[in-house]
């Protein structure tokens, strides 16, 4: 019977994950194939040439260009310090002396006797790129970076904001559908990432804030709190850089829905580990999903398998509505019609009947709902 792939949301026990770890710009590589390596570990190093001064020697002198060597201090290529002399005059009568300092701390570039101008440049600056997961080094890319392996526990998100981070997974509610509010939020909670369940308010993300929270994971936020958290409208760009304080994921998307029980469970067992986490979303073209991976450790050997892309959606499978006026509901798929239906735009469509937790039973287009997979 023919199928249509529906991408879903990663839930899963047990999952054989790479990350591939890339420099911005070519660097030197610090590990090498087969090294173990912990989420904070360096993997890569490169350095960004540090910010150029210019300073007219000629004109503060008072001297043409091409005299200016006769006055240095400094040299091309010798080091510097803030407000270390550069080039100073030796007139006859001393008070009439001019100095020249450096305003930074760096190295003498370059000298012209054209322009009578010194270049000054920072020092560079290193630029490190982490592990992000523990895990092993399968493969190492040159000047450029790697690929890490990890043997885990994956959960996938709706969405998410703010960069990479790890911490101590931390349970904060009894319950998936149990909101996330300020008291819940507790000092002995920095650097964690807590979990929550079926939203999060505004009094609650300033609370996480001033705790000092690694990350937040919570079935749902409300736009205009967002909006809020943010200072401004987001976009439709990928998200990952925003700096709030900490890692925003959501698990089933906006308003307040109860976090998927799946979802729920599986990180309540895993509470008191360390998980990677990473709010970088995208919805377009090359999906990106906000992700939590909990590492089970380096397997043996180097090359343990890829778990294989699933072909298609199947009856018992998870489902979550992606579209009003079921939107965030989660049911399992009862069955598969074959024949096309027509949907009230009139329309036809693929779809498939949804059995929810009441027993209640729908017909949905396959387009509005999103499969959630795991094992």
């Amino acid at each position: 019977m023919p199928h249509s792939y529906t991408p879903g949301l990663t839930v899963t026990e047990q999952a054989m994950v790479r990350r591939r770890r890339m420099l911005s710009l070519p660097g030197n590589v610090l590990v090498t194939t087969g090294d173990v390596v912990r989420a904070n570990q360096a993997v890569a190093r490169a350095e960004l040439p540090g910010k150029v001064y210019p300073l007219n020697l000629a004109n503060q002198l008072g001297v043409a260009p091409d005299e200016i060597h006769e006055y240095l201090i400094k040299k091309a290529g010798d080091p510097v310090q803030k407000d270390e002399i550069l080039a100073e005059n030796k007139p006859l009568i001393k008070w009439l002396k001019t100095e020249v300092r450096s305003p930074i701390t760096g190295v003498v570039e370059s000298l012209s006797t054209v322009t009578g101008q010194v270049l000054l440049r920072e020092p560079p600056r290193v630029l490190e790129l982490l592990a992000y997961v523990d895990g092993r080094i399968v493969e190492v890319i040159p000047q450029q970076g790697v690929v890490v392996e990890t043997n885990c526990s994956l959960v996938q998100g709706i969405f998410g904001i703010g960069g990479e981070t790890w911490g101590e997974i931390v349970i904060a509610v009894t319950s998936p559908d149990e909101a996330l509010t300020p008291r819940h939020l507790t000092a002995d909670m920095k650097g964690k990432v807590v979990v929550g369940g079926s939203f999060i308010s505004s009094d609650a993300l300033a609370r996480a804030k001033e705790v000092g929270v690694a990350g937040l994971v919570i079935g749902g936020i409300h736009d205009k709190d967002l909006r809020t958290l943010l200072g401004y409208d987001l976009g439709v760009a990928i998200t990952g850089t925003e700096q709030v304080g900490f890692t925003l994921i959501l698990t089933e998307g906006f308003g307040a829905i109860p976090m998927a029980e799946k979802t729920f469970a599986l990180l309540s067992a895993h509470a008191g580990q360390p998980a990677s986490i990473s709010g970088a979303t995208q919805i377009r073209a090359g999906v990106i999903r906000p992700e939590i991976i909990i590492p089970k450790g380096v397997a043996d050997g180097h090359g343990a398998a890829i778990a294989p892309q699933r072909e298609g959606i199947r009856i018992g499978d998870q489902v979550r509505i992606i579209r009003d006026p079921l939107f965030g509901k989660i049911g399992e798929v009862a069955s598969l019609p074959s024949d096309l239906q027509k949907i009230p735009t009139e329309s036809e469509v693929r779809v498939l009947e949804v059995r929810f937790g009441d027993g209640s039973r729908t017909m949905i287009p396959r387009t509005n709902i999103e499969l959630i997979e795991g094992s």
